[in-house]
């Protein structure tokens, strides 16, 4: 189990987010590790993430008798198919950065380096490509659609990593589902600050949105930035500014956080969950997090 904070173990709080439990994740399997984006079901049950090189993975989630996170059972790993069906080899084709759960339940994956967008009925299956927004193939290479999520009316809400096109901002998009398993596009710009590039974004119980933001040098290590936004702010066109809820740098637990789901608790509080990439580099880990949203 992890500790909030490494100097001060009994340390509940940072922020606006209360600590809920953490653990570090393990597996005998070198294809584990790389957590990319992540989702929860409404009821809390069970996790479902994708990795940068193309893997996934399903658990149960365990709870203590506070219903705070007390691990993982029942996990399950696979490889996610290309377009021909068989699973994915190279990196270069692999490289899943966003996940959002389609309200029919189908999975929509965002893959950069060759920018695409693919839809799974289930990640077992083959996919399906998806037009992406037009900006889709403009973005750096290594610098894609990272964040991604689903609206309860299947509208689709991203963010580049690092496209822009006007200074301080990166550029995100709406996408409004249509005929033929389509969508139309609009873009916005999201207000970004020095050295903090957004990886991940998630729908909360109310129907505003949280995101998380990375920043990494070799001096200062990995810090991350949770946000939020209300939906109003979600105009074609308009300029997003979220507020941060809490950041995360040593001496509190963080790694290259690149995943971030929200559910609803047993009590009606809002619970962000986080997961981290740990780029299958010893000196780094895979980490779930679980905070709760103070009031």
């Amino acid at each position: 189990a992890l500790t909030l904070k490494i100097d001060e173990p009994a340390a509940t709080r940072v922020g606006r987010l209360i600590w809920r439990g953490g653990i570090e994740m393990k597996a005998n399997s070198r294809n584990f590790g790389g957590w990319s984006d992540l989702h929860v079901s409404p009821d809390g049950r069970t996790l479902t993430s994708i990795s940068d090189e193309g893997a996934w993975l399903t658990a149960t989630v365990d709870y203590d008798a506070k219903r705070n996170l007390a691990g993982l059972s029942s996990a399950m790993l696979g490889q996610l198919r290309g377009l021909d069906g068989k699973p994915i080899e190279s990196k270069a084709e692999a490289d899943a950065e966003a996940l959002a759960r389609l309200p029919d339940g189908a999975w929509l994956v965002a893959l950069e380096r060759r920018h695409r967008l693919w839809r799974y009925a289930s990640l077992a299956a083959t996919p399906l490509p998806v037009e992406g927004p037009a900006e889709m193939s403009l973005q750096p290479k290594n610098g894609g659609m990272e964040a991604l999520t689903a609206m309860a009316d299947g509208t689709l809400v991203a963010l580049s990593e690092e496209y822009s096109q006007k200074a301080g901002t990166v550029m995100g998009w709406i996408g409004k589902p249509a005929a033929g398993g389509r969508y139309t596009w609009s873009s916005f710009a999201y207000a970004t600050i020095a050295d903090f590039q957004p990886t991940s974004i998630a729908v909360l119980p109310d129907g505003s949105f949280a995101t998380i933001e990375r920043a990494f040098d070799m001096v200062r290590g990995v810090r991350c930035r949770v946000m939020r936004f209300d939906a109003a702010q979600l105009r074609p066109g308009a300029t997003v500014r979220a507020e941060e809820l809490a950041r995360l740098a040593s001496p509190y637990a963080v790694d290259n956080l690149e995943g971030l789901a929200a559910t609803r608790g047993a009590a009606g509080e809002t619970l962000l969950w986080l997961i981290s990439d740990d780029n299958f580099n010893p000196l780094q880990r895979n980490i779930l997090m679980l905070f709760e949203l103070a009031k």
